[in-house]
């Protein structure tokens, strides 16, 4: 039955439907136009890669694609008309960027402030800070800086671009931390059968339990072993 459906498909209507081979040159040269355009944009800009946007500058760039991608597959667009937004854009982010740096009241409005993760090894609550961050990635993160655990670090810190500053612990002031590596994360649990030190994966909150116990910090009930391994960089 699969097969008879991939033989009923009209596939030259679904790769070429009505383009003339005419147009493909057409096509090709909209398209190199305006990605030179683009990167004539972005160099212009003065960012050297994705790493450094912050949000209003990534809005720039979603506004930016809309414009150069009608002229360079429809060929009732004209391309000025996109030179023009891209003009505009250029001289609003100039703008923009000019009065963020006289005021710091509009840096904080465009760029946001750095969010603490990490204080004391310890995640911050909602009530110490904003909490709402995909943990899967940022222990991705940490893994990348050679983090085993929480207890190696002291802060860290979500910059306004996307990266993280950390703060460690000396060796000789490490202490039992929540595990961030898969396999002893996911021994995760919310019974305790045997004592020993536990962290709380919800705020890390390293205890020494022998049953289920609650989190005293944050009210959660799910703990994994921890562990105060010493970190090498």
């Amino acid at each position: 039955m699969g097969i008879n459906i991939l033989l009923e498909i009209d596939w030259k209507n679904l790769w070429l439907k009505d383009l003339d081979f005419s147009l493909v040159l057409e096509i090709g040269i909209r398209t190199l136009i305006m990605f030179t355009f683009v990167l004539v944009f972005l160099r212009s800009s003065g960012k050297k890669g994705v790493r450094q946007l912050s949000i209003f500058e990534v809005a720039i760039i979603i506004a930016l694609g809309s414009a150069a991608g009608d002229p360079m597959v429809s060929t009732e667009s004209a391309i000025l008309p996109s030179l023009l937004v891209f003009i505009v854009i250029l001289l609003l982010y100039r703008l923009i960027t000019y009065l963020t740096a006289k005021s710091q009241k509009m840096e904080m409005i465009l760029e946001g402030d750095p969010m603490y993760i990490i204080e004391d090894g310890l995640f911050t609550l909602e009530k110490d800070g904003d909490a709402n961050f995909a943990k899967d990635e940022f222990f991705a993160e940490m893994r990348v800086q050679n983090i085993e655990h929480l207890g190696q670090v002291r802060t860290a810190v979500l910059e306004t671009n996307g990266q993280v500053s950390f703060l460690f612990y000396p060796e000789n002031q490490v202490e039992y931390g929540l595990p961030i590596f898969p396999k002893p994360y996911h021994q995760k649990s919310e019974n305790i059968i045997r004592q020993g030190r536990y962290a709380c994966t919800h705020c890390a909150k390293v205890v020494e339990i022998a049953a289920s116990h609650i989190c005293e910090r944050c009210g959660k009930q799910e703990w994994v072993p921890a562990i105060n391994s010493i970190r090498y960089a």
